[in-house]
């Protein structure tokens, strides 16, 4: 698989867990972010489904 092809880290730079282990900019958990790179495309696109509904809690 080409880098290309990868799913892309939602990262944006603003790294910091709060108290529920959910990082303020990416709203992926700890264990997501330091599992990302060994991630397939399958388990990537979950964790992205997890963000989203995670980032639709915060919004509210």
């Amino acid at each position: 698989m080409s880098v290309a092809d990868k799913v892309s880290s939602p990262c944006v730079s603003v790294c910091a867990l709060d108290e529920n282990d959910i990082c303020i900019g990416c709203q992926r958990t700890g264990d997501e972010i330091l599992r990302w790179s060994q991630m397939t495309n399958e388990e990537r696109r979950e964790v992205l489904k997890s963000v989203a509904g995670r980032e639709e809690k915060v919004a509210l």
